[in-house]
């Protein structure tokens, strides 16, 4: 069969290429045309736009770069209706692939779409464009069913592929000597900084996680770098702090750690996975006026997947005016005093998972979506 599949964020080339490759095992004669990235590629087919010529967030980029995304979604439409697919497969990326859904509905081409906007937390009006335009939604996160279901519209949960990529993740055997020697760190217990992977997002939280760091000294603290940024960009936000940065290693640095402060985002959920105690900390500007901002705007109750997963508060989140170095560290020297308190944390993180399932999240999708072509 003939899959053309749009994916516009380096996020949606990994998941993308993961459900190509289940797909191709399933469909010996499976045909790819595809925006997306290198790792899309890999997996053959025809790459006809590079997601990092898409890739515009913010309002001034998108305004700035108009011309472009008019020209890509032109492209789009141009080779859809060329290709002829069995199906139009799209990956997140709502702003670019909802229209597409309608285009591809208006001229007759089946529409699944695999992991679901975040039309849950804001942007809700956007659910009736897919009941309207997507035939199958394939979901990761339990709780979009019961969103979902609020608006009538039956969705396929098929697991989540960041516990497909964490249960194969690498060096899962190295010690914390191996790990200290190869980075050239202390031996001391570690603490893990994920502190966003946008630039601004790392200027805004980890000043105050540099402040935080002063206040254990027993404990060697340690930035997860984000691998769209430099070494030259932590260098100027921490300014006098010396706080190493390690690149590429994000799971093992986790894995060695005894706790870690997390920007929200898919970082909370992958820290619950290698039982990590963690506090979600998270800045945006504006002070108290994006706070205002965020609770009329974001209709879920919290800032992390944990908990949102969860239903109900498994790990602290300190947003905004709440997320200072005295709250951030007294809830750090929570988990690292108390027992009790970082035992339901773990136990929670547990219940969390078992509500994903396990690994196979990019096989049950494809398996699903050759049923229902073939059908």
């Amino acid at each position: 069969m003939k899959y053309f599949i749009i994916a516009g964020e380096a996020s949606g080339d990994l998941h993308a290429s993961h459900l190509m490759r289940e797909l191709k095992k399933g469909d010996t004669n499976a045909s790819f045309t595809f925006f997306g990235g290198d790792l899309m590629a890999s997996e053959g087919g025809t790459l006809l736009k590079h997601y990092r010529d898409m890739a515009f967030m913010g309002l001034f980029p998108v305004l700035f770069n108009l011309h472009k995304i008019k020209r890509n979604f032109k492209l789009a439409q141009q080779k859809l209706l060329e290709f002829k697919p069995d199906v139009l497969i799209l990956v997140d990326y709502p702003g670019f692939n909802l229209p597409m859904a309608e285009f591809a509905k208006a001229n007759g081409i089946k529409v699944f779409y695999y992991i679901s906007p975040k039309i849950w937390a804001w942007k809700t009006k956007r659910v009736h464009k897919v009941k309207k335009f997507v035939d199958e939604m394939f979901t990761i996160f339990p709780f979009e069913s019961a969103f979902y279901r609020q608006y009538n519209y039956k969705v396929r949960f098929v697991g989540n592929p960041t516990i497909d990529e964490l249960s194969h993740r690498p060096n899962q055997q190295e010690t914390f000597a191996e790990f200290i020697l190869k980075n050239k760190l202390q031996d001391k217990p570690l603490i893990a900084l994920l502190a966003g992977s946008r630039r601004q997002e790392i200027k805004r939280i980890l000043p105050v996680l540099a402040v935080v760091s002063k206040r254990f000294p027993d404990y060697q603290f340690v930035i997860a770098g984000a691998p769209s940024q430099s070494q030259h960009l932590y260098t100027d936000v921490l300014g006098k702090t010396f706080i190493p940065v390690v690149f590429g290693q994000t799971y093992e640095l986790l894995q060695q750690s005894t706790a870690a402060l997390v920007a929200s985002g898919t970082a909370t959920l992958e820290t619950a996975f290698i039982n990590i105690p963690q506090v979600v900390c998270y800045r945006i500007e504006a002070g108290r006026v994006g706070t205002w901002v965020k609770d009329q705007l974001i209709k879920i109750p919290f800032i992390s997947l944990v908990n949102l997963i969860a239903g109900h508060e498994i790990v602290k989140e300190l947003f905004q005016q709440y997320c200072t170095p005295e709250t951030v560290g007294d809830e750090l020297n929570k988990i690292l005093t108390d027992s009790s308190y970082r035992e339901t944390m773990l136990a929670g993180y547990a219940e969390v998972l078992a509500e994903l399932g396990g690994p196979g999240c990019a096989e049950r999708a494809a398996n699903e979506m050759i049923e229902l072509l073939k059908s």
